[in-house]
């Protein structure tokens, strides 16, 4: 991490916790970023959650939250932060992620030795509608890579679009995620025709890398100004730094905007397309969850329903009497 993992940013100090909790908040993060891998904003995002939940419990009890006042908390306690979370319009998934996020606050407690309370493993968190990834059709995706090679801007040097094409290409042809694709150095692209990529929480998988992805990337090297070194990162900005995500970001937009694309056309989508165009080719599901890092089977899953979606849809568009009453 950028930051130090000792240290909690300003801007979210917990003034409603007692000196227990800030102490238990601090190893917390630690242990996020050091043993369990979670990026910068991860880390960030969990601490928010957690600790507008101790502001809630802070006023909601009357007191600073201790460790002590945590193990004591009902179910109903819980359930009127829920509430509270419902009243002022935050969305559902918004919420079922900071319940998530206090859960394992509350398993860290638990595991460390700190305090256990049984209660809010009976909380519920609000049902959510099953997601359906957003992929690309095999046209747009064709039309966006031809699209990527060209400046976004005239004065743009050559090498940029070079290397926004691999990160591109990486994310469709081996389902990587952005940060997945960002981290990877130079030292990472192998000889051979596979790929080893580590993910979320630190698991290693195997990908292959096919030739076009493996050509775009030497192309990017043969081009790129920077002098990069083994053990540094492979995709560099104008400044010779690792490439940031938002840069890959905005290159989207610049071209969601140019071929007419949907707002869902971001570079996670590449990764949802991978998915998606290989079940539509004949992809074992199995195989696509090493691919894509899936802990769980039901994950990958969703693609089901995606390719499904479009055969209904190729369906209602050719079959003769599809449109007939």
């Amino acid at each position: 991490m950028a930051r130090s993992a000792t240290l909690i940013p300003k801007d979210l100090q917990p003034a409603a916790a007692d000196r227990s909790v800030r102490e238990a908040l601090l190893r917390w993060q630690t242990q996020l970023a050091s043993e369990r891998r979670a990026s910068e904003h991860t880390v960030e995002a969990y601490l928010r959650d957690v600790i507008a939940f101790l502001d809630f419990m802070s006023g909601h009890c009357g007191e600073r939250v201790s460790v002590a006042a945590l193990t004591k908390l009902k179910t109903g306690d819980f359930r009127a932060w829920l509430a509270k979370r419902v009243g002022e319009g935050y969305a559902r998934t918004s919420t079922a992620r900071a319940l998530s996020s206090v859960r394992m606050f509350f398993r860290y407690l638990d595991l460390e030795g700190l305090g256990h309370n049984a209660a809010i493993g009976a909380v519920r968190g609000p049902r959510l509608p099953r997601a359906v990834p957003k992929a690309l059709a095999d046209r747009e995706t064709e039309d966006l890579m031809a699209a990527v090679t060209q400046p976004s801007r005239p004065d743009e040097p050559a090498w940029i679009a070079a290397r926004d094409l691999a990160v591109l290409l990486l994310l469709y042809g081996c389902g990587l995620r952005i940060s997945e694709a960002l981290d990877l150095n130079l030292g990472d692209i192998p000889d051979d025709d596979a790929l080893t990529v580590t993910g979320k929480g630190g698991k290693t998988r195997m990908l292959p890398i096919l030739p076009v992805v493996r050509e775009a990337i030497e192309v990017y090297l043969g081009r790129c100004p920077q002098s990069l070194a083994a053990n540094g990162p492979l995709f560099v900005g104008v400044r010779g730094g690792r490439l940031s995500p938002r840069a890959i970001q905005k290159r989207m937009q610049v071209l969601r905007a140019a071929l007419g694309l949907p707002d869902s056309a971001t570079p996670h989508a590449l990764r949802h397309s991978f998915a998606t165009h290989l079940l539509a080719s004949g992809g074992d599901l199995r195989a696509i969850q090493e691919l894509l890092g899936h802990a769980s089977l039901s994950t990958t899953q969703r693609y089901t329903d995606v390719d499904s979606a479009r055969l209904i849809d190729v369906y209602s568009r050719a079959h003769p009497r599809a449109n007939r009453s």
